[in-house]
């Protein structure tokens, strides 16, 4: 798909990661609906963007939210028109482990901490691309959808609900692949390993420097990384179905 004047719609658009699809995009022609939960920093990410010579918009929106995921992408296209992509980037973390024992004493992963992910990484992609892919088949436009996974996804210690998520997001992506096939929409996904974003940015030397000595080119990926394989899988028209691993070698 040459991206130049399609509309990409971005969940989690604008910070870390999916800033950095939006600035890749933009550079690549594409316009830009970008959801997230923080107004300002959206204002901000479309002010920046919108200096690339491309159309942008915010959309405040919770993608575990069906109404409000349902009324933003009625929003969006009416705003701009036939959707030609949708790049499933919001994600959250609530790391724990299934049980801890300390003093004889056992805690557990509580239901919360669960759900709250689920929600987000797994309902909330099913949400979007079920309503972004529905508006794409009524619009008869044709394009790509990426779904954002992680390395993770085959288990990861400390992640239950995380890699169960991503996990969910692949089976997904498989899933949707074959049967939106139908409609020239494409359905593929990203897993990234371990990135360099604020999160990763915060943790204390010692740990930061234990994880990049586990991965076997020696160092973190960029976000700029993730977003030109993003870009790719937009652009090929006969990637579908598969996942891009970009995790420098050090699949789980």
């Amino acid at each position: 798909m040459e991206l130049k004047g399609k509309l990409i719609i971005i969940t989690g658009g604008c910070q870390g990661l999916g800033l950095a699809m939006a600035r890749d995009l933009a550079g690549r022609g594409a316009n830009l609906a970008l959801l997230d939960l923080d107004q300002a920093k959206l204002d901000q990410a479309v002010t920046r963007l919108t200096t690339q010579g491309v159309q942008v918009r915010a959309y405040l929106c919770n993608v575990a939210n069906e109404t409000q995921v349902i009324d933003t992408v009625t929003r969006i296209a009416e705003d701009f028109g036939p959707i030609h992509g949708l790049v499933n980037n919001a994600g959250i973390l609530r790391d724990g482990m299934l049980l801890k024992v300390k003093d004889g004493q056992i805690s557990t992963m509580s239901l919360a901490q669960w759900q709250s992910v689920i929600d987000v990484n797994l309902t909330g992609v099913f949400l979007c691309t079920r309503e972004v892919a529905a508006k794409m088949v009524e619009q008869q436009s044709q394009g790509a959808i990426v779904n954002i996974s992680s390395i993770s996804r085959a288990g990861n210690i400390g992640q239950t609900n995380y890699a169960a998520s991503k996990a969910g997001v692949v089976a997904a992506t498989v899933t949707w692949a074959r049967e939106l096939a139908r409609f020239g929409i494409r359905v593929a996904a990203v897993a990234p390993g371990f990135i360099e974003t604020e999160m990763t940015a915060s943790m204390k030397p010692e740990a930061l420097e234990k994880m990049t000595s586990a991965i076997p080119l020696k160092r973190m990926g960029k976000p700029e990384e993730i977003a030109r394989s993003v870009a790719f899988i937009l652009e090929n028209d006969y990637f579908s179905g598969r996942v891009l691993e970009v995790d420098g070698a050090m699949r789980i």
